[in-house]
């Protein structure tokens, strides 16, 4: 019987095996990205996404047969290394994912090989230091420690260097050290009576995040302004580690699961609370919905983690469903270029920030789904930061033709990341200088809110 082209079905997760042995076996990984790459050759649909599937294409058009049976194995790896597990060919471009019988999940299968690569010792100790987000985060905070780090990252002599001993592009933007961590300058909620929505709980707890901890703050405490604004009791997480996905990216999947076991026992407390659990950056809340369910699909803790933790603006939409939202935005924020991350899309949740946006009276926002082609630390290595530059570039450019006309009044992403490496884009390709505001930091603007 003829394989079907497609599904009718909604795509599938198998879970992750990482714990067995099985999962760790070179040829056995080798010859299901041959499976795989095999499919994708014959497809080619997602040709346009990042640099792994031209990588691949190349291969197997320059090789002996035409075929990826004319690619050597060695070679396999080169199209690992282009993979940043954005996901958007599983979600978005590929046909044969599963329940398709040819069980097609591009992503894990590069997951797998680069836990494989990790467990081996291929990964750079550069690579390493620029997942371990806890650790370079834990200067923030210092006022006189950060501004001379801060100071001196930006020097040519210092960014040389860190081209030369972490592989870290001397052009890529890099975040600042913010002077004061986000959990020591959270104000404590008002008391506020806690009111349960049809959809959502009336109670929040926030898991900070390294990035809005140690790096912008203030995306953070805007998303408390908002919060306060609707009457919205909030704390903070008691504790926190990484939520592990610069691990996940590269492989060290011993690292998540150390991430795991700090993390979940402290949310769960709060998910069986009746606490909404909120992350101001889209990959944190991936982690947490996705990720870490698959490879522990049997954790009670795990599972009910998943369904409290919400995307801010998920909860807001829903909020605004409960009539339990303030609707009344005094501030117009004129034109508004705004950028859906890849790792928001995967939630499958919606446009819920273009939602919010679209509800602010003499605002105009023009959106666009496209990869920025940051993807965590990818972005900012010595190899990829041209090709995260060429992958973006599309998207810069049809962010900053606005349909109200001209350039936008301001740039925004979800994704903090992405949102500086669009402004890069901008700067780079003569596109405009307009502000780049976080989209939480939009709503907050809007409300008039100081």
């Amino acid at each position: 019987m003829a394989a079907s082209e497609g599904n009718l079905e909604a795509p599938t997760r198998h879970p992750i095996a990482w714990q067995s042995d099985a999962y760790y076996d070179e040829p056995a990984t080798l010859k299901e990205l041959e499976r795989i790459f095999d499919i994708c050759h014959g497809c080619r649909r997602c040709v346009s996404l990042c640099g792994a599937f031209p990588t691949l294409f190349d291969l197997v058009d320059e090789g002996k047969t035409g075929e990826i049976d004319g690619v050597e194995k060695k070679d396999f790896w080169k199209v690992v290394d282009q993979c940043y597990l954005c996901d958007l060919c599983y979600m978005t471009k590929c046909p044969y994912v599963p329940p398709h019988e040819w069980n097609v999940d591009f992503p894990h299968t590069m997951l797998r090989a680069k836990a494989i690569k990790f467990k081996q010792g291929h990964v750079t100790f550069g690579e390493k230091f620029l997942s371990s987000t806890d650790v370079h985060g834990q200067f923030a905070g210092i006022p006189i420690v950060v501004q001379v780090a801060n100071a001196v990252n930006q020097t040519k002599p210092m960014r040389a260097l860190m081209e030369k001993t972490l592989n870290v592009d001397r052009n890529a933007w890099l975040p600042a050290l913010a002077t004061r961590k986000f959990r020591s300058a959270a104000p404590k909620a008002a008391e506020a009576p806690v009111k349960d929505g049809e959809r959502t709980p009336g109670k929040v707890v926030i898991f900070a995040t390294c990035y809005v901890n140690y790096n912008e703050p203030g995306i953070g405490m805007d998303l408390l302004k908002i919060l306060a604004h609707n009457d919205v009791p909030y704390e903070l997480v008691e504790k926190e580690r990484c939520c592990g996905m610069p691990k996940l990216e590269l492989g060290d999947l011993e690292s998540v699961d150390a991430s795991k076991r700090a993390n979940i026992p402290v949310l769960a407390k709060y998910a069986r609370a009746g606490y909404a659990i909120l992350a101001a950056v889209p990959s944190c809340t991936l982690m947490f919905k996705q990720e870490i369910p698959l490879m522990y699909p049997e954790d009670a803790d795990v599972q009910a983690v998943k369904a409290a933790m919400w995307d801010p603006f998920e909860y807001l939409a829903a909020r605004r469903r409960d009539g339990l939202l303030k609707t009344e935005f005094p501030v117009p924020l004129g034109k508004v270029s705004y950028h859906v991350p890849c790792h928001s899309r995967v939630q499958n949740i919606g446009k819920k920030t273009e939602e919010l946006l679209k509800m602010i009276p003499g605002t105009f926002v023009h959106t666009s789904e496209r990869c920025s082609g940051h993807a965590g630390t990818f972005g900012v290595k010595t190899p990829y930061h041209e090709v995260a530059m060429k992958i973006g570039k599309p998207l810069f450019k049809r962010m900053a033709e606005h349909p109200e006309g001209g350039a936008p009044d301001y740039i925004s992403s979800d994704c903090p990341l992405g949102g500086h490496h669009i402004d890069q884009g901008f700067d780079r390709n003569g596109l405009g200088t307009p502000r780049l505001e976080h989209p939480l930091s939009l709503v907050r603007i809007a409300y008039g809110l100081d």
